[in-house]
């Protein structure tokens, strides 16, 4: 059973959805009161209005007395796995969810793993996966041809049977979250890959779940060139842990 939990959200020019990611924020807040929380917005070099409207979304939170927040704001854009790196660090939490400010796994994800007592004590570590079976996914066809192909890379080359490395959502206990970033050197789309093999070397199990999971506009993802990119990331962590 979670009973605290540090959130972490890395945010980048998120300006046009964050009004709707607040909502969700606050109704997951108002509806899990038994919970410990702590959140963390990891702003990573964004040059929109993203860091005033996260400081005044928590300025006028009328939860915010039982909640600890943290903000950070990066000078320059590092990337994902930078921004995470920074978010893990101020964690103070027993548990530490890192997913995405586009909810398009919707935080209630962890109630309903806890609820179908899906966290068990073998298992440090969890990733949702869009895979798994009873996964309920909306996507494109292209994107998900895209991911199979990436997920078929990933297993060719570096030996990793994670289904789903991609997905955002991702849950860990607070003192292998720390080690495992602490090592991290991919900042990019590919620092998932290199965080199963830092908790591989430690021989830190990972358990693939179920999420809901709706793809949302506006995506980061560059379906043309971001393949490429973690073609050359993947390559370039297999000479690094290989």
């Amino acid at each position: 059973m979670i009973k605290s939990l540090s959130i972490i959200f890395p945010v980048y020019n998120e300006e046009s959805r964050l009004k709707s990611s607040f909502n969700h924020i606050k109704n997951f807040l108002e509806k899990e009161k038994k919970l410990k929380v702590q959140i963390i917005f990891v702003d990573d070099g964004s040059n929109d209005n993203s860091y005033n409207l996260i400081n005044k979304f928590i300025k006028n939170l009328k939860v915010k007395n039982r909640v600890k927040f943290k903000i950070i704001k990066s000078k320059s854009n590092l990337g994902k796995g930078a921004a995470l790196k920074f978010g893990i660090r101020k964690a103070k939490y027993e548990w530490v969810l890192t997913t995405d400010i586009d909810m398009s796994v919707p935080l209630f994800q962890v109630s309903q793993w806890m609820k179908k007592k899906l966290i068990n004590k073998k298992y440090l570590v969890y990733f949702g996966t869009r895979s798994h079976k009873k996964s309920i996914v909306k996507r494109n066809f292209f994107r998900k041809i895209l991911g199979d192909i990436g997920s078929f890379l990933i297993e060719v080359i570096l030996n990793i049977k994670i289904k789903d490395t991609q997905c955002g959502f991702k849950l860990y206990k607070k003192k292998q979250a720390k080690f495992a970033f602490q090592k991290l050197k991919s900042y990019g789309w590919v620092h998932d890959i290199e965080l199963i093999l830092i908790l591989k070397s430690k021989n830190i199990l990972i358990k693939e779940l179920p999420v809901r999971w709706v793809h949302k506009d506006n995506s980061k993802v560059n379906i043309l060139l971001d393949p490429i990119k973690m073609f050359i990331g993947i390559l370039i962590i297999r000479f690094r842990h290989y």
